[in-house]
């Protein structure tokens, strides 16, 4: 990965509609997002991949009277992977990550996976009932799975966009969300760069002094 690169660009806010990402590097990138690390395991997502024409008009559609300069964005993207979070963690949740560990293997031995369940339920207990914040870390293990795949994105040469631009609620009916028990929470848009509309200037941040703290 070309880090200076990565440094020196803007991501890219409009797409080439010509272009579609080769299905066997989608195929990769989902590979690596189901990879990707939660807290606990709790594995709180499900990803709605949208690549037909039909899928994305019906999403460029939802996003909301304030949204709809995002449409472009949304039609013109290879793929949007549309990132739910579960608005909760029912009983058969904490089940089904317990059960897959052990199918998987994960702990060597009984005594170190039942271990691992006490140690995950007690965790869960204190975010839902001391934290009050079931949702909010749940929703924050979201943004660090979507960040991870941005990074993977720009490894296989695809431009990924992040979009908070959007009604959830016009989302989540569209496509039938909630009666899953998830609940959208971002959006990310992939493909490759409409070079024509690309921003050119440099990229503005602070100054390494204002931002690091050495300790």
């Amino acid at each position: 990965m070309d880090l200076d690169k990565l440094m020196s660009k803007h991501l890219s806010r409009y797409f080439d509609g010509s272009k579609t990402i080769p299905d066997e590097t989608l195929q990769q990138l989902l590979r690596f997002l189901r990879s990707a690390p939660t807290s606990t395991n709790i594995q709180p997502n499900h990803f709605y991949v949208v690549s037909s024409q039909e899928g994305k008009e019906r999403l460029a559609a939802n996003l909301g009277e304030r949204f709809q300069d995002n449409a472009e964005k949304i039609l013109n993207a290879s793929h949007t992977i549309i990132l739910t979070t579960r608005a909760d963690v029912p009983e058969h949740h904490l089940e089904a990550v317990f059960a897959k560990e052990r199918a998987d293997g994960r702990f060597a031995d009984e005594a170190k996976q039942e271990r691992w369940e006490s140690m995950t339920r007690d965790f869960v207990s204190l975010r839902k009932y001391s934290y009050k914040d079931t949702y909010h870390w749940m929703e924050k293990q979201t943004y660090m799975v979507m960040g991870l795949t941005m990074m993977a994105a720009a490894e296989l040469g695809v431009e990924a966009m992040p979009l908070e631009g959007f009604d959830p609620i016009s989302v989540d009916k569209a496509f039938n969300i909630r009666a899953t028990g998830y609940t959208t929470t971002v959006l990310l848009a992939l493909g490759y760069p409409d070079e024509a509309k690309q921003y050119k200037t440099p990229v503005s941040r602070f100054e390494p002094e204002r931002l690091f703290t050495f300790a």
